[in-house]
């Protein structure tokens, strides 16, 4: 990180990756979580990314939880990116089953591989 810091100091541009991993180490603290709501069968949430680290997300496919946890976000097991809301990219939504935590106390409940939703 220093380096970064240096490099930034030094006028010098960072490679791509090395840009996301800095905006993300710097702004991860600015991501906000809403409460949970929920239907007969979900339990939801969105996520809002800040500027610096949403332009890092894909904009027409969901993430994997790799690919958002990756992004700095921090959420329990059990969350899915289902949908996504173009009008408002940075702001990710998740849903999970509802009651999962009481269901699955371990976090190993089924999954889908992470994926599976709407956009638009």
């Amino acid at each position: 990180m220093e380096d970064d810091k240096n490099r930034r100091r030094q006028g010098r541009n960072l490679a791509p990756q090395e840009q996301r991993e800095h905006d993300i180490a710097e702004y991860e603290n600015q991501i906000t979580y809403s409460p949970r709501y929920n239907d007969d069968v979900y339990e939801f949430r969105h996520v809002c990314l800040p500027k610096q680290i949403a332009r890092w997300v894909t904009p027409d496919r969901l993430m994997t939880e790799t690919e958002w946890r990756s992004l700095g976000v921090k959420q329990s097991h059990g969350w899915v990116h289902y949908m996504i809301h173009k009008p408002e990219p940075h702001i990710l939504l998740f849903r999970r089953e509802k009651d999962y935590q009481v269901k699955y106390p371990n976090g190993t409940g089924p999954t889908n591989g992470g994926v599976g939703g709407l956009v638009g």
